[in-house]
């Protein structure tokens, strides 16, 4: 019988006050890797994020032909760009648990000139794809997919000899359950014979990411027109390979954020600032309404706690931080509601339902909806939580052990997905006796300055 590993959590002896600069973003880290392999020339990522989901990327990329040399020590990855081509005719990718590599690849081999099956995890093969792949098969792709529209997906591109490209022209896609869908579409555009415009059905989610996706591919050469709210016009410029640096994780970030709001201290983070392109730094603005100081600064985000109220917010934009700001919710002097969210039922977890169970393991008072979670504030206890396989899941619920005594994490490893250095990383931040933990969950992390 194989035993599950879980830790227990030390309590935080004093409130948190570091500098700290978290490892790049796994976001941006695989959106520029699939615009420097379909550009022309070399590219060098730098700041790159070493992770199980970049490393899917990577091995996905390899394994349609594309010539990449990772060092991922350094941070830094060069790559051989193939003019928005597939180098390889026939594949078989295994996507990990990584839905950006799911998605974004399955758009992608649409350029090519063959056979392509992709797919990934027990997970993996309940996470939805059904809407990228019909909008691939309007584009005059054959796409195959399980009777869940949900990986395994097969896509068959085949045209005629006097057809090089994918002639692009126009689609539709549902962007309701994933705003992946439309990124790997997009990202696809410029090395289409003739560009590609895209409409936007039903409510845009995470839109954030949207703009983030836009704005690496401008950075390539692309360029995208957004005409109106729902529509996307992208010229068939292809891509050229340059050197691009990848700005820290803002996801990331949000722990680091919530451990100074939960212990009442203070933490700065360098590398991100109000102009930073990725939208979870919004998550300082849910805690500003919160009552916790939020300091912007020209090339860093100070936050420094406690909470001193409850709130209630529409979270469709910043939906990875759903559960970091429900575990800060539990130390507010007042209810909070979070919203919009139902979308993050179809993540690695169902983290609506699953994380209502969790809170209401160690104790609070949490309701959820079809698309929202309500938290009101109550005496806590320790206990073991379930971390589903969920890197968020482990490193939200995390940062409730910092204030109460006896909580335990299951599957510790878990969040090596997208930071396999978080424990070290906040025992480092809380500066936590972590001696009862094993070595194999306390790798190099080096992010206090």
């Amino acid at each position: 019988m194989t035993m599950t590993l879980a830790i227990e959590m030390p309590v935080a002896a004093k409130p948190v006050c570091k500098t700290v600069r978290p490892p790049g973003s796994k976001s941006i880290t695989n959106r520029a890797l699939v615009c420097a392999a379909l550009a022309t020339g070399q590219s060098r990522l730098s700041g790159v994020l070493d992770s199980q989901d970049t490393r899917a990327m990577v091995q996905g990329l390899r394994q349609l032909g594309f010539i990449l040399e990772s060092d991922w020590a350094h941070s830094f990855i060069d790559i051989t760009g193939s003019s928005g081509t597939i180098p390889v005719r026939n594949a078989t990718i295994h996507c990990e648990a990584s839905g950006t590599t799911m998605r974004f690849l399955s758009a992608m081999c649409a350029l090519g000139q063959g056979e392509f099956t992709l797919d990934g995890t027990h997970r993996m093969r309940q996470r939805p794809i059904g809407d990228l792949a019909a909008a691939l098969e309007s584009l005059g792709v054959q796409v195959t997919v399980s009777e869940l529209q949900c990986p395994p997906i097969t896509i068959r591109a085949i045209r005629s000899p006097h057809a090089e490209k994918l002639f692009g022209g126009s689609c539709s896609v549902q962007s309701s359950v994933s705003s992946q869908f439309a990124s790997g579409l997009a990202m696809i555009g410029p090395c289409t014979s003739h560009g590609l415009t895209i409409m936007f059905e039903g409510q845009r989610v995470s839109v954030p990411y949207l703009d983030m996706t836009r704005r690496v591919m401008e950075s390539f050469g692309a360029s995208v027109q957004c005409e109106e709210p729902t529509k996307w016009s992208i010229a068939a410029t292809g891509y050229q390979g340059i050197s691009y640096a990848i700005e820290p994780d803002a996801s990331a970030a949000s722990y680091f954020f919530a451990a100074a709001a939960i212990t009442g201290g203070s933490v700065e983070v360098r590398g991100l600032s109000r102009v930073s392109m990725q939208g979870d730094v919004g998550f300082c603005d849910a805690l500003e309404k919160m009552g916790v100081v939020v300091e912007w600064l020209p090339d860093a985000i100070r936050v420094s706690g406690p909470p001193r109220n409850g709130i209630d917010i529409d979270m469709n934009s910043i939906s990875d931080t759903v559960p970091t700001l429900a575990v800060v919710a539990m130390f507010a002097p007042g209810p909070t509601t979070i919203r919009n969210v139902a979308h993050i039922r179809f993540k690695e977890t169902d983290r609506i339902s699953d994380l209502v169970r969790e809170l209401q393991k160690l104790g609070v008072n949490v309701t959820e909806t079809l698309d929202s979670i309500h938290i009101q504030p109550q005496t806590y206890r320790g206990t073991l939580l379930e971390t589903y396989d969920d890197h968020r899941m482990a490193m939200s619920l995390s940062l409730a052990g910092l204030r109460i005594p006896g909580v335990h994490i299951k599957d510790p490893l878990c969040v090596c997905k997208t930071f396999p250095g978080y424990w070290t990383a906040i025992s480092n931040l809380a500066d936590l006796d972590t001696s009862a933990w094993p070595p194999s969950i306390m790798p190099n992390a080096p992010i206090s300055d």
